[in-house]
């Protein structure tokens, strides 16, 4: 009795130990994996603020602007770019990781603790689960106030500087400016190429009112707007034309281009806008998607995390680091260009919004959950 109750105790002894070296050996996976995702993303932020700031400066090229301009504002515009590549950095932290990890042996030391393979490729994917939502939710959010700042700054700089197109929750403002007249235009809806229920204002350089102009409806398709069932208000006066011609700077092609830079709202912002082009009855398709694709965001660079990990132990026995790496980036470059064109087909309603971001992503899962077979016998 005395021998089982002795016995008993030594074996929970024994158990508790195991607990507390494997809790050891958790912390340290998962501290090494955030400091080789760290370095790496330094690394990559670095590579993409030297190759903005070689664009932003031919940008600048033959404007007069302070030397420190292009700095600046490749210093905003960086994050954002930073942001579009994470699933790059997830691969090659995850390289990089297990390469620190099979010197030394120290793969065989986790496994005589009982820490298989797969527990280990668990683990790190937990930690990139967690960078991802951190990731979506925070650095996402401060990026994009970056790039809000980068837009503007660089807007100033730029002919477009004087035209300008927003959508509120009463609908669509233009202001063009055109032979030093500006127009402030709104419009209550879009429907296809014809802006609906418009009204024009007009103002002279002083900002005083030359006129008003009232349509039904505004062809937009050109830059020779066509209005229709016109009302011209004009020194206390009205008159009406079923017709009337006016040069703008814009075109269907150029409103729609002007809304297409989604990179620089916040995933709140984003929520909004896609309410307020419903209010305008404007197409939601670009903006759900780019919803989408932040809120899947995470599950991509875990599923990038998975392919690097099975990827590595695959190929654990070869001697080049770099044969490794180029596997990496070779699948991740095909993965990136199948998402891109699932994307497209989703912008060009070919397939859903849904399919065109979830379905890459389950045929991703499918294939490493295949690759991940007898993993432990790596």
């Amino acid at each position: 009795m005395f021998y089982n109750f002795y016995g008993g105790s030594i074996e929970i002894k024994n158990q508790y130990k195991k607990f507390l070296i494997m809790k050891v050996y958790i912390k340290f996976l998962i501290l090494n994996f955030f400091k080789s995702f760290f370095y790496t993303s330094l690394v990559f932020l670095g590579l993409v603020f030297i190759l903005n700031i070689l664009t932003e400066i031919e940008f600048f090229n033959k404007l007069d602007v302070k030397a420190y301009l292009p700095l600046y504002i490749s210093m905003l515009n960086s994050p954002s770019l930073l942001f579009e590549i994470f699933p790059f950095v997830f691969l090659i932290s995850t390289q990089f990781f297990f390469i620190n990890l099979f010197r030394d042996n120290q793969l065989q030391i986790f496994k005589y603790s009982g820490l298989k393979n797969s527990k280990i490729i668990m683990i790190i994917s937990a930690t990139a689960l967690t960078i991802g939502f951190f990731i979506v939710f925070i650095f996402y959010t401060f990026s994009s106030n970056l790039k809000n700042i980068y837009l503007e700054i660089k807007n100033n700089y730029t002919t477009d500087d004087k035209y300008l197109a927003v959508i509120t929750n009463n609908g669509l403002w233009i202001k063009d400016t055109n032979d030093g007249l500006t127009n402030i235009i709104h419009a209550s809806e879009i429907d296809g190429k014809f802006l609906v229920d418009t009204f024009i204002s007009q103002f002279d350089k002083k900002f005083e009112v030359k006129k008003h102009i009232q349509a039904e409806k505004i062809d937009i398709s050109k830059n020779e707007w066509i209005l229709y069932k016109a009302k011209i208000f004009q020194n206390n006066s009205s008159e009406k034309k079923d017709a009337l011609e006016i040069y703008s700077n814009f075109d269907y092609e150029k409103i729609q281009s002007l809304f297409s830079n989604l990179s620089s709202l916040s995933l709140f912002e984003l929520f909004e806008l896609k309410d307020n082009y419903n209010l305008l009855n404007y197409s939601t398709t670009e903006v759900a998607i780019e919803i989408h694709k932040i809120i899947s965001y995470p599950v991509y660079l875990l599923l990038m995390t998975i392919l690097s990990s099975i990827i590595m132990f695959n190929t654990k026995n070869f001697k080049s680091t770099t044969f490794k790496v180029s596997i990496g980036l070779f699948l991740s470059v095909v993965i990136y260009y199948v998402n891109n064109f699932f994307m497209v087909m989703g912008k060009t309603e070919g397939i859903s919004i849904l399919s065109s971001v979830w379905l890459p992503l389950f045929f991703f899962a499918v294939i490493n959950s295949i690759l991940s077979l007898k993993l432990n016998e790596k």
